[in-house]
């Protein structure tokens, strides 16, 4: 069926215009999340996601981690409520369990959660690539599970750097697959939004080229700029003393923990893959240009350069509007709330708030309440969930 667009501003003042006084207002209601929360992995990640969910108002947040005296430090900074000895004791009657351990175990540690959990339990991760773990696990396990990846962290790792605003305003991406129940998803969603972050449904797929684009394949370029620089010395005068801070911005991720760059890259491999043939294909253009001696070729490149910086930066600084809801029905099947909300992922709509309530057995559809930030976000998710074929009507 079309749909027509009826959305109505929420009379809770939430247009504040703010997405970090919205964010950091105790939603932890809307997460849901009155049991306990288990963080499997108390690093900087792990650790400051614990202190948010505590700022927030969950009571029980249990830690595990492997880690000599990181258990000890989470305890003493208050980013959890109790050690456990092991991953099982961590997840039992959890309500939700995060998995913030090194990207190169997370794919056995999700498998061995969601072994030793009931159906009452959604798993989450933090790592920043997901395809991996989608493909080891089974359409059942996938139910229960929806990847997520906070755009967050800091140069130094461990929970004595951990933050409970590190997530405030950070979009973190949700990956939901056909399979993910929604009512688990919208938990995952809700706990998102109460630590402050931005939840941003999107295909796996698609979030793995993304991060091989905007964050792998520069970490890759950063560190092989630092490696020639530091082996390359005309006449005897050392390129890294002559390096400006152009370069010093340009490499500082030249830094980071060679081990999780390494476990990072190798469970990305295809889209970073990707990316780095897309890179040498560009470059090959930019030598061909020098070889032929042709300005207008470089400045066009330079300037188109320039105006996605300028796009980026317009981005970063954009008012965020009046909260406005609106009002779906969906049909009782499997998926429905994932391909909605990343289908308002994919178009950089924002979805604030959002809830299911599912059809009873005698009604042919349930109500999906989402809520966007700003009248023209509004308009534009509204006009995508009906181009889907679902009925866009005014909220109750």
């Amino acid at each position: 069926m079309g749909g027509r667009r009826q959305a109505r501003r929420r009379p809770d003042g939430a247009g504040d215009g703010g997405r970090r006084a919205r964010a950091r207002r105790g939603l932890v209601a809307t997460a849901g999340l009155g049991g306990p929360v288990a963080l499997i992995g108390v690093g900087l990640i792990g650790g400051s996601l614990g202190l948010a969910l505590r700022d927030a108002g969950v009571a029980v947040v249990r830690g595990f981690d492997p880690a000599d005296g990181a258990l000890k430090g989470a305890l003493e900074r208050g980013a959890i409520t109790d050690a456990a000895p092991d991953i099982a004791v961590a997840a039992e009657g959890a309500e939700m369990v995060v998995v913030c351990a090194p990207v190169g175990d997370i794919s056995a540690v999700v498998s061995e959660v969601l072994a030793v959990t009931d159906a009452g339990t959604v798993v989450t991760d933090v790592g920043s690539a997901k395809s991996e773990v989608l493909d080891a696990l089974t359409p059942v396990e996938r139910e229960r599970f929806c990847g997520g990846h906070p755009v967050a962290g800091g140069e130094l790792s461990g929970v004595a750097n951990a933050r409970d605003d590190l997530f405030v305003g950070a979009t973190w991406f949700l990956t939901p697959t056909a399979e993910t129940r929604p009512d688990l998803l919208e938990r995952v969603h809700g706990m998102v939004a109460s630590v402050g972050a931005v939840p941003v449904a999107v295909d796996v797929q698609v979030h793995d080229h993304l991060m091989a684009l905007v964050s792998h394949l520069p970490h890759v370029m950063a560190s092989g700029l630092m490696r020639q620089a530091a082996v390359t010395a005309p006449q005897g005068r050392e390129a890294l003393g002559s390096a400006g801070p152009s370069f010093r911005d340009l490499t500082r991720v030249a830094g980071s923990s060679p081990t999780l760059w390494a476990d990072i890259l190798l469970s990305n491999r295809a889209a970073v893959l990707d990316a780095t043939r897309n890179h040498r294909a560009e470059l090959a253009e930019v030598e061909a240009a020098l070889e032929r001696g042709d300005r207008a070729w470089l400045e066009g490149f330079f300037q188109s350069a320039a105006e996605g910086r300028e796009r980026l930066m317009r981005a970063d600084d954009a008012v965020v509007g009046e909260v406005v809801r609106i009002t779906v029905e969906v049909p009782n099947r499997p998926g429905v709330l994932s391909e909605v909300a990343t289908v308002l992922g994919h178009a950089h709509i924002n979805i604030e708030d959002l809830h299911l309530s599912p059809a009873r057995a005698d009604e042919p559809s349930g109500i999906l309440e989402l809520d966007v930030a700003g009248d023209d976000a509004a308009r534009r998710a509204a006009a995508l969930i009906a181009d889907q074929g679902f009925r866009v009507t005014e909220g109750a």
